[in-house]
């Protein structure tokens, strides 16, 4: 199990606790637990296995130590399961709606009766929830604005979520003894922000080797189906899971055709009939006989292409690009040369700032800005001018202590609702980075939207407008943005736009991330980082970044440090 799935479950814990009422300690000593374990660098697994003291982190106390390593070791929280036995899933899918948490729920559930987003959706619909004592129409227009965002919302899950759990399972079905390859297919191997279920590829000559360990793994549920070489799972996160077992001379021609899109697709199909071939999942065929399968670049070929990136496969002109000679070299993990978001103990993170610089170094990272909340954000300690000069001269110690590594003091700074800045120009003017954000006001109409973001973008001392709509995936719709507007005065003012490499977030989305290309409008590929572990979220914007065609020249902090200076010295 990775942090990230053993988190999540006492997150899980803590919501249904508190919805049947639990002590509000025992709730916080959960949530305490899953922040300690979600930002740790280490494997909680390797810890367990190596018989750590995991009382040794903070909030982690003999019994939630017993608990976890019960966890690692079984894949099952008993105490979990059993709450799942006795809240239905549907009072737990009311928790998707913003502004709505375990308490309004436990309300919901055990005051009227709520088992399901529909009945919640008829209950605000006949105005019983404005009757709630502590309710009000206000809430009770939030759930009607929502609630079917919310219902489309639970059939897809973050790519976080869908490539923790896919690559878990294809490695460890890789490593039987009889699989000769494994491999994630579907939205998941295109890196899609959501996934409505897993595909999974395997060559082996038995298919019950792969299948008898699928239906006994860890993050299996319950066998749905199971047929001589497919068979579909329920994962115990409730995300479905198909496995196929294939031949190994259709090896290539099912892991194209299983990975989609299923537009992408259709246009192959078309492309190999002009040529009187046949494509389908088990090869390419003339006639009866298989001119390609075994190898997808193969398959590709006998189809007069090159291969393409899964990422590009949307059929948004990939396959023109391709047979054209001019499909991009896709940025990579590795050209990314500095971070220009992130945070530490000075506002919200949980890391000092050598504490974040050491952790960039070691993965490779050549230069960083700090770029604590402003004052604004206040539940966030946001910092004023005096804090923020006091917080730049520590960053500026750090810098001349560390090697390997350039430090910049900059600021993740609020466009306020009223279109000003958070922090005086003169302060900013100090800064060698300022990332304008909308956090506040997201729902205000177009016009000020507008007002604000172009406001921060004309502003002498923004460098960059960090999540530009301000969207949470599956959870809020980002602020309603006149995209084309915004990318032409970025051009015009040189002023950079943010991928941001959380999951949650992936804002810019690839649509708007192409668009910014064509604008030649510089992308920054940032984590926003609030923690060590949160340095790791930097392929998931790079995958956002491939699927929106972007290069290495397209993105701004693959230069390096002097090539990043001179830019920002040119803005």
């Amino acid at each position: 199990m990775t942090n990230e799935q053993i988190a999540g479950v006492f997150d899980q814990l803590a919501d249904l606790l508190e919805i049947q009422g639990a002590n509000p300690f025992r709730l916080r000593a959960y949530r305490s637990a899953a922040r300690t374990i979600r930002s740790s660098a280490e494997s909680f697994r390797t810890l367990v296995e190596e018989g750590a003291d995991l009382t040794a982190f903070p909030g982690i106390g003999q019994d939630l130590a017993r608990q976890i390593t019960e966890l690692v070791q079984t894949g099952e929280h008993p105490k979990l399961k059993e709450l799942r036995q006795t809240i239905p899933p549907g009072v737990v899918d009311m928790l998707r709606l913003p502004g709505i948490g375990p308490k309004k729920v436990s309300v919901f559930f055990r005051e009227l009766g709520l088992t399901s987003l529909d009945d919640l959706k008829a209950a605000a619909a006949a105005g019983k929830i404005s009757e709630l004592k502590g309710f009000g129409p206000k809430i009770e227009q939030t759930i009607l604005e929502n609630v079917d965002r919310a219902a489309a919302a639970g059939q897809r899950v973050l790519i976080s979520v869908a490539r923790s759990a896919a690559e878990t399972v294809a490695g460890d079905l890789g490593r039987l003894e009889g699989v000769t390859r494994a491999a994630v297919a579907g939205s998941c191997r295109r890196r899609r922000e959501t996934c409505g279920d897993l595909d999974i590829l395997v060559t082996c000559d038995d298919s019950r080797i792969p299948m008898d360990a699928l239906a006994d793994h860890p993050l299996v549920e319950h066998v749905l189906q199971r047929g001589d070489t497919r068979q579909r799972v329920r994962l115990t996160s409730g995300l479905e899971m198909d496995l196929r077992v294939v031949p190994d001379d259709s090896w290539g021609a099912a892991l194209q055709y299983f990975t989609g899109s299923k537009e992408h697709n259709v246009v192959l199909r078309q492309r190999a009939k002009d040529r009187g071939l046949k494509l389908n999942e088990y090869g390419v065929f003339r006639d009866e006989q298989q001119v390609a399968g075994s190898d997808e670049a193969e398959v590709y070929a006998a189809l007069g292409l090159p291969w393409i990136p899964p990422e590009l496969r949307e059929n948004r002109g990939e396959i023109e690009a391709a047979e054209s000679g001019h499909l991009p070299v896709l940025v990579t993990v590795d050209d990314i040369q500095g971070d220009l978001h992130l945070h530490t103990t000075a506002s919200d993170g949980t890391a000092s700032v050598r504490e974040m610089a050491e952790a960039a170094r070691d993965r490779g990272l050549t230069y960083i800005a700090v770029t604590d909340h402003s004052q604004r954000v206040s539940m966030a300690h946001g910092l004023n001018a005096d804090r923020l000069r006091r917080h730049w001269e520590e960053i500026r110690r750090v810098n001349e202590q560390i090697d390997g590594i350039e430090l910049l003091c900059g600021i993740e700074c609020d466009i306020l609702e009223d279109a000003s800045m958070d922090l005086d120009d003169d302060v900013l003017a100090e800064a060698d980075w300022v990332v304008g954000v909308l956090h506040y006001g997201l729902n205000q109409p177009r016009d000020q939207i507008m007002k604000r973001l172009l406001h921060a973008i004309r502003h002498p001392h923004v460098d960059a407008i960090g999540h530009p709509t301000g969207r949470l995936v599956n959870r809020r719709a980002g602020a309603d943005v006149n995209m084309p507007e915004i990318l032409q005065a970025a051009a015009d003012f040189g002023v950079m736009m943010e991928i941001n490499a959380s999951p949650k977030r992936l804002d810019l989305d690839d649509i708007h991330a192409a668009a910014a290309r064509e604008w030649n409008v510089p992308i920054v590929i940032s984590t926003d980082a609030h923690s060590v572990a949160g340095f790791d979220v930097l392929p998931y914007g790079v995958d956002q970044a491939r699927r929106a065609w972007l290069t290495r020249d397209d993105v701004a902090n693959t230069r390096s440090w002097p090539e990043f200076r001179k830019l920002l010295k040119k803005r």
